[in-house]
C-alpha cells in the first residue's frame, strides 16, 4: 500500500529513468537545425571527427547527442524514415546497457542504429544480435546502408559462411549475426591451431535483438560442438521395439508437470524379461537401462508435429517458444537417437562434447550488453539476476487503442475449436484480417482442415513452412485475410494493415490456448494495434489445454459443473482468468529453476574453461612457451619431491627405488643416486638436485632436437595434449553431473558435491596435462635429412633381402627372366577395390587371391 502511494507521489523507477533522458532528447533535437544544411560528404565526415574526438579523450557519452542527430539525419536521407523522439530515447537506454521494451511496430531495428553507431565510433566491433539469418541478412542489408553512409564498414553471419568470410565480416564495426553462430564461433576458435586463424576479435558491445527469446527461452540449452563417440547404435532398435509392449500405470508412470516417465516395478520386471536380463539394474546393464528409459520418454512426452518434425529423413527439433525448427540441434544423452529409432529414420551415432557454452555465460563476456523486444517486464527480475540488465518500458509513440477482450473458456477442446472457427468466420465476413496464434504445428493443422471444410481462404505458418515466414507474415493485414501461425507469428516482420483495414475494426488476434509464458501471449497480441491502429485480441481456452490439466486449479473445472454449463456454452470470470495468470506463473517459476539450474551446473565449468580458453590463448600468443615448460617441470619435480621425501625417515631409508621408476616415468631419466649422495638429505636438498638433473636432461634434449626445433615442438604437443585432455574431461563432467542428483538421497548438496568433485577432477586434468607433455617432450627425437635418408635406405635393403629369401623358399636359383621386371598393360587394381570381373567381391577375394 505504501508503495503504490510513494509511486503515485515520486513516481516509479521505470518513469524516472526515462524523465532523466528527456534532456538529451531536447539536446538532440536543438542540434537538427545545424546537421540537417550539411551535405553528404559533410554528414559522413563526422565519422571521422567523431573518432579524433575519442582519441583525444572525450567519451561516448560526450558525444552522444551529436552523434544521435547524424544517424538521424543519415537515416532520413538513406531509408526516408526520421527517428521518433521514443526512439531516441531507445538509443539512450540501449547505449547504457539495458533493455528497452518498445510495443510491435515502434521500430525497434531503427532504433538500434543509434546506440550501433556511437558505439562502434571506438572501432573495437559492436554486434546486434537476430534471432535468425533471415533477420541478420535483411537488418545488414536494410540499416547497413545507414552505417555505410556515415563511413562505416557491416559484415553479417550467417549459416554456412568459411572462416575466412566470417574473419571479415567480424572485424567490421558493426557485425549482425545470430546467437548461435556467435556462440559456435568462440568454441570453434578455441579449439584452433593458429591464433590468425581466429574468426572473432572481443567482446566490446552487443545489442540482442528479441532480447527475452535469446536471453531467456533459448538460454535453457547449452550451445554443444560434438564429435561422434564410438558407441554402437543397434541397441536402440532393439530396445525400440519392446517399448508398445509398456501400458501406462501398469508399467510405467507419466509425471507431466516435470515431464519425466518412471518404470514401476511391473515395468522393471517387463524390461528384464524382454531383453533377457537377470537384473537391470546391475552396473553391467546399465547402459539398457538408460536405453530404456531414453526411449520411453521419446515414445510417451515427446510427439511429432508438435516438439520436432520428420524433415528428409531426419528428426528435427522445434523451439517450444518460437515455432522455428532447430537445424543442426539434436537432443543430447541418446534422445536424439530414441526419436529417430521411433520415426523409423537413420540412428546417427551418439556424440561425445567436444567444447560447450550456455547463453548465460557467452553474452556475460560483452564489456557492455544491451537488448530490446516487446515483452521483458514480466522476466525483468531474472534479466537482473542473471545478466544485470535493467528493463526500461518505453512508451508508445501513437496511443494504443487495440481491445484486448477477456478470455473465453469452454468445457473441452472440440467446442473450443468449434467456437474459434465460428470467431475466424464473422470477423472474415466483416472484412478483417485474422491472426490466429496457436502452441504447436499439430493444432495449427486441425485449424486449417476446419478453415477447409467452411471454405475460408487461408495461409498456415509453422515449421513446415518457414521459408516463407516474411511473406506470409507482410500480406497477414490485408482485407479478409486469416493466418494461421504457431508463436514464431511476425518475429521481427511487422504486419501492416491494408486498404480498407482500420475501417473494418483492424488486425484481429485470436489465440487458441494460453502459452506456458505469459510473455509468448503478449508477443502475439502485440502483433495487432501498432502505431495508433485499431484491432483487437481474444484467448479461447478449454479445460482439456495442458496449461490448465496440468498447472491449473480443480475449482475451475468444479465452478463450470456447478453452473451446469453446456458444451458450446463459454464462461468468462475473474477468477477464471486469475487461476490462469497463477498457472502461467506456476510454470515461468519453474522454467526460471531450470535455467538457474543449469547456470549453476555451468559456472563451475565455465571457472575451467576459462583457464583452459586462456592458456589455451597464451600459447598461440607466444612465440616462446619454454618459461611454461620451466613452469611445468618445477611442479612436477616438486610432485615427486612430495611423494618421495618423508621427513620423518633418515634419507637413505626413503623408497629410491621408486624414486628412480618415478624419474624414468615421467622424465626418462635412468640417474641412479649412490648411497653417498643419499646420506643426510632434506625436501628442499632433494628438490635442487632432481631440478638439477632434469634441467640438464632437458638441455641435453634441446641440444639433440636443436631450440628452433623445441619451441615448437613444445607449442605442438601443449596444444594437442591440451585439447585431448579437455574433451576428456568434459565426459566425465557429463558422467559427474547425470549422477549427482543422486547425491540428495544421502543428505548432501548435489551442487556443492558437483563443485568439490569437479574441483578435483580439474586438478587431475591439470596434473594429466603437466606430466604428459613434459614424458613426451622428454621421449621426443627430430628426424633429420640424413637420418630419412638412412630409414629409407634400410627399408630398401630390407625389402630386397625379404623378395631374395622367397624367390630362394620358391624354388632354389634364379634366371635374369626371373629378375625382369613385369610390365602391366593395364592400371593396377586396388586389393579392396570391386573386382573387374562382375562377380560383386572385392578383388583381394576374387580373381586377386592368386596374386
Amino acid at each position: 500500500m505504501i508503495g503504490k502511494i510513494l509511486t503515485k507521489v515520486f513516481g516509479s523507477e521505470n518513469d524516472r529513468v526515462l524523465k532523466k533522458i528527456k534532456p538529451l532528447v531536447k539536446r538532440i533535437n536543438e542540434l537538427e537545425a545545424t546537421i540537417q544544411p550539411l551535405d553528404d560528404a559533410a554528414l559522413a565526415a563526422k565519422t571521422v571527427e567523431f573518432r579524433e574526438r575519442l582519441a583525444q579523450g572525450e567519451t561516448l557519452d560526450d558525444l552522444l547527442c551529436e552523434a544521435f542527430a547524424v544517424v538521424r539525419e543519415g537515416a532520413r536521407r538513406v531509408l526516408g524514415e526520421r527517428h521518433y523522439d521514443v526512439q531516441l530515447v531507445g538509443g539512450v537506454i540501449l547505449h547504457h546497457g539495458k533493455i528497452a521494451e518498445m510495443k510491435t511496430g515502434e521500430g525497434k531495428t531503427l532504433t538500434s542504429t543509434l546506440a550501433v553507431y556511437l558505439n562502434a565510433l571506438s572501432g573495437k566491433g559492436v554486434h546486434v544480435v537476430t534471432v535468425n539469418d533471415y533477420l541478420a541478412a535483411r537488418d545488414a542489408e536494410w540499416m547497413g546502408k545507414v552505417y555505410t553512409f556515415l563511413g562505416m564498414t557491416v559484415g553479417r553471419i550467417v549459416h554456412g559462411m568459411n572462416d575466412a568470410e566470417r574473419k571479415e565480416a567480424y572485424g567490421a564495426d558493426v557485425t549482425y549475426a545470430t546467437n548461435n553462430e556467435l556462440g559456435f564461433d568462440y568454441l570453434r576458435d578455441n579449439m584452433k591451431f593458429e591464433l590468425a586463424d581466429f574468426c572473432q576479435r572481443g567482446f566490446n558491445f552487443a545489442i540482442v535483438d528479441e532480447v527475452d527469446s535469446i536471453l531467456i527461452d533459448e538460454a535453457r540449452t547449452p550451445l554443444i560442438i560434438s564429435g561422434p563417440a564410438e558407441i554402437s547404435t543397434e541397441l536402440y532398435g532393439n530396445v525400440n521395439r519392446i517399448i508398445p509392449r509398456f501400458k501406462k500405470d501398469e508399467h510405467y508412470v507419466v509425471d507431466e508437470k516435470a515431464r519425466q516417465v518412471s518404470l514401476t516395478e511391473e515395468g522393471i520386471a517387463l524390461g528384464e524379461d524382454l531383453l533377457k536380463l537377470e537384473n537391470l539394474y546391475d552396473p553391467a546393464n546399465i547402459e539398457f537401462l538408460h536405453h530404456l528409459n531414453q526411449s520411453l520418454k521419446a515414445h510417451i512426452l515427446f510427439k511429432r508435429d508438435v516438439d520436432y518434425i520428420v524433415n528428409n529423413g531426419q528428426v528435427v527439433i522445434v523451439d517450444e517458444f518460437t515455432g522455428r525448427t532447430m537445424e543442426g540441434r539434436r537432443y543430447s544423452d541418446g534422445l536424439h537417437q530414441a526419436l529417430e529409432a521411433k520415426e523409423g529414420v537413420k540412428i546417427e551415432r551418439e556424440n561425445q562434447t567436444l567444447a560447450s557454452i550456455t547463453f548465460q555465460n557467452y553474452f556475460r563476456m560483452y564489456d557492455k550488453l544491451a537488448g530490446m523486444t516487446g515483452t521483458a517486464d514480466t522476466e525483468a527480475p531474472e534479466f537482473k539476476k542473471i545478466y544485470n540488465l535493467d528493463v526500461v518500458v518505453m512508451p508508445t509513440n501513437m496511443p494504443m487503442v487495440r481491445d484486448d477482450y477477456a478470455d473465453v473458456i469452454y468445457k473441452n477442446e472440440k467446442a473450443k475449436y468449434r467456437a474459434v472457427v465460428e470467431e475466424i468466420r464473422k470477423m472474415h465476413e466483416a472484412g478483417r484480417p485474422v491472426l490466429v496464434g496457436t502452441i504447436s504445428i499439430d493444432v495449427s493443422e486441425k485449424i486449417s482442415n476446419m478453415l477447409k471444410k467452411e471454405k475460408i481462404a487461408h495461409e498456415v505458418l509453422n515449421a513446415k513452412h518457414h521459408a516463407r515466414e516474411a511473406e506470409i507474415i507482410a500480406h497477414a493485414g490485408q482485407y479478409g485475410k486469416v493466418t494461421i501461425a504457431t508463436n514464431m507469428a511476425g518475429r521481427g516482420t511487422d504486419i501492416k494493415l491494408g486498404e480498407g483495414v482500420v475501417e473494418a475494426g483492424g488486425l484481429h488476434i485470436l489465440g487458441t490456448s494460453r502459452h506456458e509464458s505469459r510473455r509468448i501471449d503478449n508477443q502475439l497480441r502485440g502483433r495487432a494495434g501498432r502505431q495508433g491502429d485499431p484491432g483487437s485480441s481474444r484467448f479461447f481456452l478449454s479445460l482439456e489445454d495442458d496449461l490448465l490439466r496440468i498447472f491449473g486449479s480443480d475449482r475451475i473445472t468444479g465452478i463450470m459443473d456447478k453452473l451446469g454449463m453446456e458444451e458450446d456454452e463459454p464462461i468468462e470470470h475473474r477468477m477464471i482468468s486469475r487461476a490462469i495468470e497463477g498457472a502461467q506463473r506456476k510454470v515461468e517459476g519453474h522454467n526460471f529453476e531450470i535455467r538457474k539450474h543449469l547456470l549453476e551446473y555451468d559456472d563451475v565449468m565455465n571457472k575451467q574453461r576459462e583457464i583452459i580458453y586462456r592458456q589455451r590463448r597464451e600459447v598461440l600468443e607466444g612465440e616462446d612457451v619454454s618459461s611454461l615448460i620451466q613452469d611445468m617441470l618445477a611442479e612436477l619435480v616438486d610432485g615427486v619431491v612430495e611423494e618421495f621425501a618423508v621427513e620423518r625417515k633418515d634419507s637413505t631409508e626413503w623408497d629410491w627405488q621408486g624414486y628412480h621408476e618415478r624419474m624414468l616415468e615421467m622424465f626418462n631419466i635412468g640417474y641412479q643416486w649412490s648411497e653417498e649422495e643419499r646420506v643426510d638429505l632434506n625436501k628442499d636438498k632433494l628438490y635442487e638436485k632432481t631440478m638439477e638433473v632434469v634441467q640438464k636432461a632437458y638441455a641435453a634434449q634441446e641440444e639433440a632436437n636443436s631450440p628452433e626445433n623445441m619451441r615448437q615442438l613444445e607449442k605442438i604437443l601443449l596444444l594437442q595434449i591440451v585439447d585431448a585432455a579437455w574433451k576428456d574431461h568434459l565426459l566425465s563432467m557429463d558422467h559427474l553431473k547425470e549422477g549427482i542428483g543422486l547425491r540428495g538421497y544421502g543428505q548432501k548438496n548435489p551442487l556443492n558435491e558437483y563443485k568439490r568433485e569437479g574441483f578435483e577432477l580439474f586438478n587431475r586434468l591439470m596434473d594429466a596435462i603437466r606430466s604428459q607433455v613434459i614424458s613426451h617432450l622428454m621421449r621426443v627425437r627430430v628426424m633429420r635429412q640424413e637420418d630419412v635418408d638412412r630409414l629409407e635406405e634400410e627399408r630398401r635393403l630390407k625389402k630386397e633381402q625379404e623378395m631374395q629369401m622367397a624367390r630362394i623358399a620358391g624354388g632354389g636359383n634364379t634366371t635374369d627372366e626371373d629378375d625382369k621386371t613385369i610390365k602391366r598393360d593395364s592400371d593396377k587394381i586396388g586389393r579392396n577395390a570391386m573386382c573387374p570381373c562382375g562377380s560383386g567381391q572385392k578383388y583381394k577375394k576374387c580373381c586377386g587371391r592368386a596374386n
